[in-house]
């Protein structure tokens, strides 16, 4: 077996099975978080929810349209030209929602352990629904060039259909400008500053962490019963998972671009090409990020695991007599 029929079995497996956890998890979030009794403020909340919302987008633009029904069905609406260039246009919008989003949350967690001065007047619901309206406009009128990056891939009948990056993106200085600000912009900088504010915000967790365990005494089980320090650990757990995990799954992705753009190859040679199997990998692994997320709240967050449970059964007595009738 060749390693591109190794690939689409993976693939033919993989997306619809993403696209379903994908739709689950991300629409279990959102109802759950919204209904706020997972013990967590407003604040966190509706960044949450931000997320889950930008990860669900890209897995019904991305997975659903792009890598389901649009490979499997090369002649329907989806292959015309203008739509064709507006699906990949939206799906570079929800992408950049979803990353920033994480990173808004990052920031709001660094300046409310980390700023407490600034945390009464930042960590709000108002502030955060600002700042996420804010950057969700600004990331799709970004966006908008790339709408004019495509061209129709191949003509049937006289009619045209498909879309495929002008060769002229590859060539000219604008859209190469373009280019690097593009991923300098989603992921390099959400990269760097993740990994940088998260590295203040555990730092200054030790350090404070040090300074109460001395003031308290020192005991083994000081932490333990200083309920400040408690819900820090708990607000840098989560942190750590959420952003860890996504810099792990898009690494990957942003490692291939920047060979890419280094060395001019743009393409693989072939299916056998080791660069074809990194980019398809770097592809899987980046979407799988969309559906990580309710499963840290599902292992870091006790209220969140009551609740979802709580949701479940209500479904079930819900839908259980339903079938029986049917039956």
């Amino acid at each position: 077996m060749s390693q591109l029929e190794i690939i689409l079995g993976i693939k033919y497996i993989y997306y619809p099975l993403l696209t379903a956890v994908g739709v689950a998890v991300n629409v279990a979030a959102i109802v759950v978080l919204s209904r706020g009794k997972c013990a967590l403020s407003k604040c966190i909340t509706r960044y949450l929810v931000a997320m889950a919302a930008a990860d669900l987008l890209v897995i019904i633009v991305d997975v659903l349209l792009n890598k389901i029904l649009a490979s499997h069905f090369p002649l329907s609406f989806l292959h015309n030209p203008i739509v064709c260039s507006l699906r990949r246009t939206l799906l570079r919008s929800a992408t950049d929602n979803s990353v920033w989003s994480t990173v808004l949350f990052t920031f709001d967690r660094f300046v409310a352990i980390c700023c407490p001065v600034l945390k009464v007047h930042y960590c709000t619901e108002k502030t955060a629904t600002l700042v996420l309206w804010t950057v969700g406009v600004l990331g799709c009128l970004n966006n908008i060039p790339w709408y004019f990056t495509f061209e129709s891939e191949y003509t049937i009948d006289g009619a045209s259909w498909g879309c495929q990056t002008k060769s002229s993106f590859y060539t000219s200085p604008a859209w190469s400008a373009f280019a690097w600000f593009d991923v300098i912009l989603t992921p390099c900088v959400p990269f760097f500053l993740i990994l940088l504010l998260n590295a203040i915000t555990v730092r200054h967790i030790l350090i404070a962490s040090r300074v109460r365990k001395g003031l308290r005494g020192g005991g083994a089980g000081a932490d333990e019963n200083d309920p400040e320090m408690e819900s820090r650990r708990k607000s840098i757990i989560l942190l750590l998972s959420i952003s860890g995990t996504f810099i792990l799954l898009w690494m990957l992705h942003v490692l291939l671009f920047l060979y890419s753009r280094i060395t001019n190859d743009h393409e693989s040679t072939g299916n056998e090409d080791p660069l074809f199997i990194a980019q398809q990998t770097g592809a899987m692994l980046l979407l799988l990020s969309c559906c990580t997320n309710t499963f840290i709240y599902v292992a870091t967050q006790a209220k969140f695991r009551e609740e979802l449970k709580n949701g479940t059964q209500y479904l079930f007595k819900i839908c259980l007599p339903v079938t029986v009738l049917r039956l």
